[in-house]
């Protein structure tokens, strides 16, 4: 293994300062590290050929993805280390990314804390228990569970037949010194190695006994158990054979508490991923001897612009880079291969000490889970942004940071949103998005069929107009502020004849704008034409995710992990939903009406008749001309005459 290294000033700021010499970078399989000013590294990242994938970096840095261009803006120095093969460029990337926790890498956590049962194989006297938290050494774990009641009823269940020790150390220790067992000793569901009834090694026994039937291992025990309790029948041991019995009864309960999904046979871990612009969930089902023995989910933030098969191969870096040989499936089931397949399935081979399969199930019962997996996930992904948006601290937290990076008087309790969706100039449409206290209000989102055609910047100055003109307008109308306190009165904003709120009764606190500098220049505009000057205005970029401010030459930077950035990307991305959703919907409709443009003597009247009746053009040119007569103001001529055209064109 040969290590290389570039040193810079430490105050440089562009990728060209710190760009290798042509031909120092070796065409080797490597890990490279990026570092900020301060010598902390902010990425590391791996390569078939380090020449290929560094020079990738600093050839057209336009062309590189917005958070791409912020880790090597935020970069001063790269260094990089060659290896013999990708496995063990796969290892060295795992190992740096663990010891130095980079900013720009992805990072899996779980999305919540799950019980796990184990065994603590190491001591002298193993003991069964519910474990959360980091992995001993020396210990088996089974799971993880959803419940840690599910657990407990489990191993109720199973001491019956395996009486291990699950006392913690003081109780252990107390009944030794009194002689005298817990309550567990005395009802046999504790073999007592605390006063000697087993042998250490007996109880080890036990131990891996209780192992082997959690690990799936299961028959072999039922049915020595069976032949005991024929034995015992025959012998004429009648309360033995029953005890025998309801061992056998409890063996099968706990048996059916674990769902049958796939051969005897199979162990497998299924893997699915659900994702967004933002973040993405991975969800687990752990199959062992055919049946699913635990459940596990993780939720990660994209800090960097990564394809499904990348998040995967990270996801199967984290997951099992430290995995021991017994936690190892023969065959991991993934949605997409990682780009590395080949190197990392010899990686958990490795791990494995035998070989371990990694693919996409295409067909049958594990595609079947597959897709449960996913659904899971997706499920997954949605109860975390619910959990994040629901949770009053952090949306607290989240409007406080935008008042304070926005230098706001007082935090923005009303935020509203707005984007412009077309295309190619055609059928340009926006979208007024509503978010109050951190929270969507669906029922004040409002869309607008843009008029003008001069770009996206025209498109907001127009929007804003219309919007606030009609926000002074009912202002006028009713002789109040909205912020008064009579302003649900019966001159306020609350309709009388309705009951609801006026369309656009409250303004803002805050007013987003997709778009940088210009899109916040021209929204500014449009509030100072009109003389709204209590409504602040900025612009969120997609490219860096930069917060544009009117009249600033620089933008407004929230670090990645900020809850107001979050905040603003949701407000931003519910725009631009709600924009498409429209703009698709409108799109559609003209496609649909543009087919009738072509009749002649067609009006619009009898075309919008037309396509009420029979709900689509394709259901129309299906017609026959005496199915149209139907249609109030179509005659026989004129529906001879639609018929052949859209008979026509169809063919």
């Amino acid at each position: 293994m040969a290590r290389y290294s570039l040193n810079v000033a430490r105050s440089a700021r562009s990728p060209l300062s710190f760009r290798p010499q042509s031909g120092s970078i070796p065409d080797s399989p490597g890990v490279y590290r990026f570092r900020d000013a301060h010598g902390r590294v902010i990425y590391v990242g791996k390569a078939k050929s380090l020449r290929q994938r560094l020079n990738s970096y600093f050839a057209d840095f336009s062309a590189l993805h917005p958070r791409t261009q912020t880790m090597l803006t935020t970069a001063a120095d790269v260094d990089w280390t060659v290896v013999g093969t990708e496995v063990e460029a796969l290892q060295l990337e795992y190992s740096w990314i663990k010891e130095f926790d980079p900013r720009f890498n992805v990072k899996y956590r779980d999305d919540k804390s799950y019980p796990y049962l184990a065994v603590t194989m190491g001591e002298d006297f193993p003991r069964v228990q519910v474990m959360r938290g980091a992995k001993r050494k020396g210990t088996r774990y089974f799971g993880p569970y959803s419940h840690a009641w599910a657990i407990r009823e489990t191993v109720d269940l199973l001491l019956r037949v395996f009486p291990v020790r699950t006392c913690s150390a003081g109780v252990f220790k107390r009944a030794g010194q009194i002689g005298r067992p817990c309550l567990l000793g005395y009802i046999d569901k504790c073999s007592a190695p605390c006063v000697g009834r087993v042998t250490p090694d007996e109880h080890l026994a036990l131990a891996e006994d209780f192992c082997d039937f959690m690990a799936g291992n299961t028959g072999r025990f039922i049915k020595r158990l069976e032949r005991d309790m024929r034995e015992a029948a025959a012998a004429q041991e009648y309360e033995r054979a029953a005890r025998l019995r309801d061992d056998i009864q409890a063996l099968q309960r706990a048996l059916e508490k674990q769902a049958v999904v796939l051969g005897e046979g199979t162990d497998a871990d299924v893997i699915a991923l659900a994702e967004d612009p933002l973040e993405a969930a991975v969800q687990v089902f752990y199959v062992r001897g055919g049946r699913i023995r635990g459940q596990r989910g993780w939720v990660v933030d994209k800090v960097e612009e990564s394809s499904p098969g990348e998040l995967v191969e990270q996801f199967l870096l984290q997951m099992y880079g430290e995995a021991g040989a017994e936690s190892m499936p023969r065959e991991v089931l993934v949605p997409v291969l990682p780009p590395d397949n080949e190197a990392i399935t010899e990686l958990l081979s490795e791990q494995r000490r035998a070989r371990v399969e990694v693919r996409v199930p295409q067909r049958g019962d594990k595609k079947s889970l597959m897709e449960t997996v996913e659904r899971n996930a997706k499920e997954s992904l949605a109860q975390h942004k619910i959990r994040r948006a629901g949770d009053l601290t952090t949306r607290s937290k989240a409007l406080q940071e935008i008042a304070d990076a926005l230098d706001l008087d007082q935090v923005p309790l009303r935020v509203e949103c707005y984007d412009v969706s077309h295309l190619q100039g055609e059928n340009v449409v926006a979208s007024m998005v509503v978010f109050e206290d951190g929270l969507a209000r669906k029922s004040e989102y409002r869309r607008f069929a843009v008029r003008t055609k001069e770009g996206d910047v025209a498109s907001i100055y127009e929007v804003i107009q219309r919007r606030f003109r009609r926000y002074l307008e009912e202002r006028s109308a009713t002789g109040e502020l909205a912020a008064d306190d009579d302003a649900d009165g019966p001159n306020g904003p609350i309709d009388p004849e309705t009951g609801k709120p006026r369309k656009f009764a409250y303004p803002p606190n805050l007013v987003v704008v997709d778009g940088a500098g210009p899109q916040a220049a021209a929204a500014q505009r449009a509030l100072d034409e009109l003389g709204i000057d209590d409504v602040a205005v900025c612009g969120l970029a997609k490219r860096l995710e930069e917060v544009w401010l009117p009249g600033d030459d620089q933008p407004v930077i929230l670090p990645r992990s900020s809850e107001g950035l979050y905040l603003l990307q949701r407000v931003r991305d519910e725009a631009h939903r709600f924009a498409i959703t429209y703009h698709r919907a409108k799109r559609s409709k003209t496609v649909k009406e543009s087919a009738l443009d072509t009749v002649p003597g067609l009006g619009p009247a009898r075309r919008q008749a037309l396509l009420k009746h029979f709900g689509s053009v394709k259901k129309l040119r299906e017609a026959t001309a005496a199915e149209m007569c139907e249609v109030p103001g179509i005659g026989p001529a004129i529906a001879e005459v639609i018929a052949s055209t859209l008979k026509g064109e169809g063919q």
